[in-house]
């Protein structure tokens, strides 16, 4: 099983009980280490302009850097150290995107893609051109939702950051249909499905993440619905980069021909291992 990760590496700063904290993040990273504790073949391609981020990936050679003029910074700040699940986040809105020029020499070279895993952390990352040529090669198209709702608060910082605002903007339909599966959370899927109507979304799947509440899948194919119980973490130690993990979990299940019940299980004890300990998943 080959799968291309695509998206963002990132420059984090974490914020708990007042102490600050530098750190590497983004899907695509935290997924790498899911993969590679699973032993999936995976090669993941970040766009970023600061190329020491490469080093903390779990084998830097698997990764490919798309080098560009800027790196995704995030604040991530959680007020509450009793509640993990409410998050502040802020932003650098680094305008980076993935083009189709850049993709097409790497992506001929591959003997076999078994699926794409696409995570835009804001709605640059990746334009509707390249888009519609990974839909070109006709193979499962996994697919987080976060970073095409983001746009930019009008207020920034001292340090020029802005805060994040969700919003359906108009592209949004046609970058999702023909995907076998969308992630997003409880407040996303409010805002890409106000009156619950998935009529027009082409999708194979609808994986919804609610934190330690748990998750659903919505099956646009026979209009079921899937509730996922999350498993219990006594030791929680660091939430960040969780809905992540339970992402690559389910994708890796799904695509040995499991079920959406036993992959949402699977991806449940994931995200809830990464939960205690600091940092990726770390194979227990």
């Amino acid at each position: 099983m080959t799968l291309v990760v695509l998206g963002p590496a990132t420059e984090d700063i974490i914020i708990k009980n007042g102490m600050k904290e530098s750190k590497v993040g983004g899907a695509t990273f935290f997924q790498a280490f899911v993969y590679e504790a699973l032993n999936i073949d995976y090669l993941a391609i970040v766009n970023l302009s600061n190329l020491d981020i490469i080093d903390k990936f779990p084998d830097k050679n698997k990764v490919i850097a798309l080098l560009k003029e800027d790196t995704h910074f995030f604040i991530n700040e959680y007020p509450n150290e009793d509640n993990l699940d409410l998050r502040v986040q802020l932003s650098n809105f680094a305008n980076i995107p993935i083009f189709v020029d850049e993709l097409k020499p790497i992506l001929d070279k591959i003997d076999k893609i078994d699926a794409f895993v696409i995570n835009p952390l804001n709605q640059y990352d990746f334009p509707r051109e390249t888009m519609d040529y990974l839909k070109n090669f006709k193979v499962p198209i996994y697919l987080s939702i976060q970073g095409f709702l983001r746009k930019k608060d009008s207020l920034e910082n001292d340090d020029g950051y802005n805060g994040i605002l969700l919003d359906k903007n108009s592209n949004i339909q046609a970058i999702v249909n023909d995907t076998s599966g969308i992630f997003l959370d409880e407040n996303e899927f409010d805002i890409m499905f106000e009156d619950n109507d998935f009529s027009s979304c082409n999708v194979g799947e609808i994986i919804v993440t609610n934190g330690s509440k748990g998750s659903r899948i919505i099956s646009n194919i026979n209009d079921n619905e899937i509730i996922i119980e999350p498993v219990e973490q006594k030791y929680i130690v660091d939430s960040t980069g969780c809905g992540d993990t339970y992402m690559a979990a389910y994708i890796s299940k799904k695509l040995e021909a499991k079920s959406s019940l036993e992959a949402g299980n699977f991806a449940s004890l994931i995200a809830s291992e990464k939960l205690s300990s600091d940092g990726p998943y770390k194979k227990l």
